[in-house]
């Protein structure tokens, strides 16, 4: 086969080509497996729970310094922990988690769904 620009290929040099450089896979996907579901569902439920937890605490700090500054009155950052953050990231965390929840057994249905047709069909 020669070296050339791709627009000088002939349609039997491409066919070969295809042949030999993209075989299809043999290997079957393996089963999936249930038990590693909760362990995703929590990881994610803390990361997103972690996250939204700061965000909300640096919204609340920043929204108290300028209430703050506007009336101008005492300072309490105890409150963006307690009545800002706290509640806000409780809130995200038990969306997430039914959320990542109902996604998870949705992903383990269809992968074991997929995974019967090609153990049938092989």
């Amino acid at each position: 086969m020669r070296i050339a620009a791709p627009w000088r290929f002939s349609v039997t040099e491409i066919a070969a080509l295809q042949l030999t450089a993209m075989r299809p896979s043999k290997s079957l996907a393996g089963k999936p497996r249930w038990y590693l579901i909760p362990l995703r569902v929590f990881l994610v439920t803390f990361l997103v729970t972690l996250l939204s937890f700061a965000v909300s605490l640096l919204l609340g700090i920043l929204g108290l310094v300028i209430a703050a500054r506007l009336q101008g009155a005492q300072l309490n950052l105890t409150t963006a922990y307690r009545h800002i953050a706290l509640p806000f990231a409780a809130v995200v965390g038990v969306i997430v988690l039914i959320t990542a929840c109902v996604m998870e057994i949705r992903q383990y249905r269809q992968t074991k769904a997929l995974a019967e047709i090609e153990r049938i069909s092989s």
